[in-house]
């Protein structure tokens, strides 16, 4: 069943209501034998929208893209492509010194 587009129409409409930009959204659909890819274009200003903080927002859609995949019997992901001059910036990881901190936490 994943020859049913049901799941580029729902991400269509999911991400233009959540995007400044609706013009720009672009879907891209492959099917293979791990099943449905669906591939995400917005305006390098809606980045930070369509992934939220800390992914939340991505995380959301992933899981609601799933849901209509098992109602269709297919397995379907997302794969949002960051397009070039994008202003979204990827949360700085924080930094870990080392095990002289955790030595520090440990010590009675």
């Amino acid at each position: 069943m994943a020859n049913n587009p049901n799941d580029q129409a729902f991400l269509e409409y999911l991400v233009k209501s959540i995007v400044e930009y609706p013009d720009k959204v672009e879907i891209t659909r492959k099917v293979d034998e791990m099943g449905v890819l669906l591939i995400l274009k917005v305006a390098p200003q809606d980045m930070g929208l369509i992934v939220g903080r800390q992914g939340s927002t991505a995380k959301a859609v992933r899981s609601l893209l799933r849901i209509v995949g098992i109602r269709n019997n297919a397995r379907v992901n997302l794969k949002i492509e960051e397009p070039e001059g994008s202003t979204f910036q990827r949360p700085e990881r924080p930094s870990f010194s080392g095990e002289t901190e955790v030595n520090a936490d440990l010590k009675l």
